[in-house]
């Protein structure tokens, strides 16, 4: 069986160890951090994933995974190695490329020392070109080798939604393979289907670039179709008795459109799309191309919030003094994630116009204590956060808020005002006993005579 090793140590290269690990791959994942090995040698991830802490428990007591500092043992006793680095953004949108560069160089000076030929896999998000240009360069450079031929090379994009990463990994809907050569692209097919086994999905084989693009527009793509249906939900608003969870019902059922991505609500966030969709953007330019849809998506999701900051407004006509309760912290359910999270900017938005918040996530507020501090009153429960409150916002479908009664809000809040920002509440049931506005419904009709 294959021996891998993982360099970068996020969420990406952690979720993803950990599952081959547990396939019984003997798996290295290699970082700089030391406190990140300490904690990780001891069974404890050091974010939140469903499944990940007792997976990882559970390899790292069979000795199928641990965790070293520095790259040498990571390359030398293993036959395959993905680079799971970081790309964040740089002030413009496109991608600091640091990590992956400094990571290539130091595999490629590993390489140099190691006699057996070795597959070396990207899977951070880069750009097209920056496997072959950078990656490439800087291997062949630091090791004195010549790729295709002592070392083979292939760019591997990652599909993981945060919440359902280890089961995204295992289960994947199809695998692409971005090879610098015929031997480089069947070598990782070989690895794959060693993983799925009978259970293995669809696998594209292309050339690197277009592998490195397939994630770009993959994103993209989703991040539009729920640009779409905010905007369809925007409209129903303007119109008496119109509901966008029946139009998106209805067209999901077309083959071609699909239901999925096609739940109205505050926009999108977290640590993919935002910084995908500026990258493909500030690529795109330097090209020579002006990518006005894609750009139009960012602009019609940042306005959600403003949207969002109106409805408030109008319910209570000054947002000063007024206390505001926020029910969801994280991008999504299930992640103590806040990076882009529409929770964020709403807060900084309401603090900008007077008004107080309290605040209530079961995972991501030791995350968004970081942010605010002080600022903003942090709730031990969800009634406790709705708590002589003028105003609710539900900002992200956690389970526990589902679960919510409409004498929840009634016998806590000073005013009962909900916005329900993700579609979880029944209209009919909420709208009889408080005032109740939803992403995408329309006031009620008039009853007929």
């Amino acid at each position: 069986m294959h021996k891998v090793s993982f360099v970068g140590m996020g969420y990406v290269g952690l979720c993803t160890a950990a599952c081959f690990a547990n396939k019984g791959f003997k798996t290295i994942i290699s970082t700089n951090d030391p406190k990140k090995i300490e904690m990780i040698n001891k069974g404890i991830p050091p974010f939140y994933e469903p499944q990940l802490e007792e997976l990882l428990k559970k390899v790292i007591k069979n000795k199928n995974l641990k965790a070293v500092v520095g790259r040498k043992e990571a390359i030398l006793k293993t036959d395959t190695s993905f680079i799971t680095v970081g790309t964040p953004s740089n002030p413009d949108g496109s991608v600091n490329l640091r990590f992956v560069e400094e990571t290539s160089k130091e595999i490629g000076k590993t390489l140099k020392k190691k006699e057996d030929g070795h597959l070396v896999v990207v899977k951070s998000t880069v750009p097209p070109g920056t496997t072959e240009k950078l990656v490439k360069t800087n291997l062949e450079k630091q090791s004195g080798k010549t790729c295709g031929k002592h070392f083979l090379l292939c760019f591997n994009p990652e599909f993981l939604r945060e919440g359902n990463a280890i089961y995204d990994t295992l289960n994947p809907d199809y695998i692409v393979i971005g090879g610098y050569n015929k031997k480089s692209a069947e070598a990782l097919e070989t690895l794959y289907k060693e993983f799925h086994k009978e259970n293995s999905p669809p696998i594209i084989k292309t050339n690197i670039p277009t592998a490195e693009l397939i994630k770009y527009a993959n994103n993209a793509f989703l991040a539009t179709k729920i640009t779409f249906v905010n905007t369809i939900a925007n409209i129903c608003e303007k119109i008496p008795g119109a509901d966008v969870t029946k139009i998106a019902e209805a067209i999901g059922k077309d083959h071609r459109i699909n239901p999925h991505f096609l739940n109205a609500g505050l926009g999108w966030g977290g640590s993919c799309f935002p910084k995908d969709l500026k990258a493909l953007i500030a690529f795109s330019k330097k090209l020579g191309y002006n990518p006005t849809l894609i750009q139009a998506t960012c602009k019609a999701n940042q306005d959600q919030i403003k949207f969002t900051i109106q409805k408030i407004q109008k319910e209570l006509k000054t947002l000063k003094g007024k206390t505001i309760a926020i029910l969801g912290l994280s991008f999504k359910p299930d992640t103590d994630d806040i990076r882009e999270a529409r929770s964020t900017k709403i807060i900084n938005q309401l603090l900008r116009e007077g008004a107080k918040i309290t605040a209530y996530d079961p995972m991501a507020m030791p995350n968004i204590k970081k942010v605010f501090k002080e600022k903003i009153k942090y709730a031990s429960s969800p009634t406790k956060c709705l708590k002589n409150a003028d105003c609710a916002i539900l900002v992200t479908e956690w389970e526990e808020f589902k679960k919510l009664k409409p004498e929840d809000f009634t016998q806590n809040m000073r005013e009962s005002i909900l916005i329900d920002g993700r579609r979880v509440y029944d209209p009919q049931e909420f709208s009889k006993k408080l005032r109740y506005i939803a992403i995408g419904l329309g006031e009620p009709l008039k009853p007929q005579l």
